[in-house]
């Protein structure tokens, strides 16, 4: 009970704060993503949430529009044609996850737990093997134990290991280790396969 309203709260406060203090960093933004092409600055898209529950996440857009219709995937990849100018920035910045501040407001997200999957994939609801289902048994996160270790390079039985292992020890000095690592590898752009481009 006190590990999780301590973690709520502080959820809720750091988001509030962050919105606060980003606020001109998120409106610059909000202006480049619209100059640069058309469709709008945001970006939704239903993910499973705890148990399983679908919930709009929001992100920047980082893509041009209409971009899971062109068949070259659910996911970017390097050198993605998709993917916008503004939109490399804020991927390597990772300013493109600032929106889901308003998840963990909400209540769907937690700053730190398994990242959200998409609703059909890697598998449907009822479909995933017993190993991944741990993943729900928390909130989603921004961030999260598997994003620090590889993120996309590393495989989805990889990545339930990693969101069992963070379930079964979860704690809040757990997550403020997984926070400072995060911020770490923003600032030395490891692992940010999205963001890496072909020559």
């Amino acid at each position: 009970m006190t590990y999780n309203f301590t973690k709520r709260t502080f959820d809720i406060t750091a988001s509030i704060i962050g919105l606060i203090l980003l606020s001109p960093l998120l409106f610059i933004t909000w202006i480049l993503i619209n100059l640069e092409s058309k469709g709008g600055a945001f970006f939704t898209q239903e993910r499973l949430g705890k148990n399983g529950k679908p919930f709009k996440m929001y992100k920047f857009r980082s893509m041009v529009v209409g971009a899971e219709k062109q068949g070259t995937g659910v996911y970017s990849f390097k050198g993605d044609a998709r993917v916008t100018k503004v939109g490399n920035f804020i991927r390597a910045t990772s300013i493109d996850e600032f929106p889901q501040f308003i998840n963990i407001i909400k209540g769907d997200m937690s700053l730190v737990g398994p990242r959200p999957v998409l609703t059909y994939h890697p598998f449907k609801w009822g479909e995933y093997p017993a190993k991944g289902l741990t993943r729900f048994e928390v909130k989603p996160g921004v961030t999260g134990w598997a994003q620090i270790n590889g993120r996309k390079a590393v495989d989805w039985d990889k990545r339930f290991e990693l969101d069992a292992e963070y379930v079964d020890k979860k704690s809040l000095l757990f997550d403020f280790k997984i926070i400072f690592l995060t911020v770490w590898n923003v600032i030395a752009n490891k692992n940010n396969e999205n963001t890496t481009k072909t020559k």
